[in-house]
């Protein structure tokens, strides 16, 4: 019985570790090059969205910024229809002290906030840092 000869299959010629090395390289860097692309490219289409985003919700605030100078400027006639008021002011007087109430209360209930708030020291992360810390530390001496 003759053998017959063993032979590389097609398309893999014998190739030395050098060229290997460097195709595996190329194709890596190339991999690379096509990821920071595609990323780049998401990034631009995310950038888009969001900026399209703002766009219309600046409108909305706007929107919404006169509609509240209208709401007050009724709530101002109402004022002057529900107490039979002779002058128009009154009611805009009425309005605008309710206004200055409920900012200063809301005023309050910031600087409260803030107050607990600050330091802005993150506790928890902190604790868990140190908890950690303890038992590598104590796996260390173990």
């Amino acid at each position: 019985m003759s053998e017959a000869p063993v032979t590389p299959p097609q398309g893999s010629a014998e190739k030395s570790l050098g060229e290997i090395v460097a195709e595996v390289s190329e194709k890596a860097s190339l991999l690379v090059r096509e990821e920071i692309e595609l990323a780049k490219a998401e990034v631009t289409q995310k950038v888009t969205r969001l900026g399209k985003g703002a766009a219309v919700g600046a409108a909305a605030g706007v929107f919404l910024f006169f509609a509240l100078i209208e709401f007050l400027h009724a709530v101002s006639w109402f004022w002057v229809d529900l107490f039979d008021l002779t002058a128009i002011w009154i009611g805009f007087l009425i309005t605008t002290g309710l206004l200055v109430l409920l900012g200063v209360v809301a005023g309050l209930l910031a600087w409260r906030f803030l107050r607990r708030g600050s330091p802005p020291t993150p506790g928890l992360a902190i604790e868990e840092a140190r908890k950690t810390r303890d038992a590598i530390e104590e796996a260390a001496h173990r």
